[in-house]
């Protein structure tokens, strides 16, 4: 089996991944029992992405045989994997999800929410920190994105960055072409689009934290 990621880009990402504060650990749940075409790809990208520093790991499931796990995490599509942060034996879940195939622009997403992740800290502004930590609703954010879209890394990033920031933030990158019934389902035309709450709020475009913050504050209104 050929490498996903060439030499260069392995050289590139190992870089980046000495960065690395704490111990990152990512699991994933592929399906065995339904058609799953991105499953084995999206596998194997995070083999060759945690083969690349000793503070990274792995953990492979299954979606249906493990259903037990994936509910846990929340995770209810294949491919899906959650990034966490590792603290000794316990495992820190802060609602970072994928799900689909972080391709092409989206493996820069991967790599700076393994960073973030690591680093326990969202970089978000004084502002947007306090509006997290008074929330009192749950909050899901569901970014779709494409792996050709250059403006998508931005906005599944900064939804991951309020998710690192406040327990009560879930944050899932969904890769539109893979799961299409879910991203007709909310009218996706153009991405990224991110879908606050269901279909209570939502931002089409990569936006600045304050437009995103807004946002969340009409859908829970």
């Amino acid at each position: 089996m050929s490498n996903l990621l060439d030499d260069e880009i392995r050289n590139q990402v190992r870089d980046v991944l000495t960065g690395m504060v704490h111990p990152v650990e990512i699991i994933f749940f592929g399906s065995q029992s339904e058609p799953c075409e991105y499953c084995e790809d999206t596998r194997q990208l995070l083999e060759e992405v945690t083969s690349l520093s000793d503070k990274l790991t792995l953990q492979v499931f299954d979606l249906n045989k493990d259903a037990v796990l994936a509910r846990q995490y929340n995770v209810d599509k294949a491919p899906g994997f959650v990034i966490l942060g590792k603290s000794g034996d316990n495992l820190d879940d802060f609602g970072i999800r994928y799900a689909g195939i972080p391709a092409g622009h989206e493996f820069t997403s991967l790599i700076n929410d393994i960073l973030i992740v690591s680093k326990r800290d969202s970089g978000l502004s004084p502002e947007t920190r306090e509006f997290l930590n008074n929330l009192n609703q749950k909050v899901l954010l569901q970014v779709f994105v494409t792996p050709s879209c250059p403006y998508c890394p931005r906005a599944v990033v900064l939804a991951h960055q309020m998710a690192l920031e406040s327990p009560m933030v879930e944050a899932e990158m969904i890769e539109a072409m893979e799961f299409n019934s879910l991203a007709d389902q909310f009218n996706v035309s153009g991405v990224p689009h991110t879908v606050i709450n269901s279909g209570k709020g939502e931002v089409v475009g990569a936006v600045p934290e304050s437009h995103l913050v807004q946002k969340i504050r009409e859908a829970l209104a």
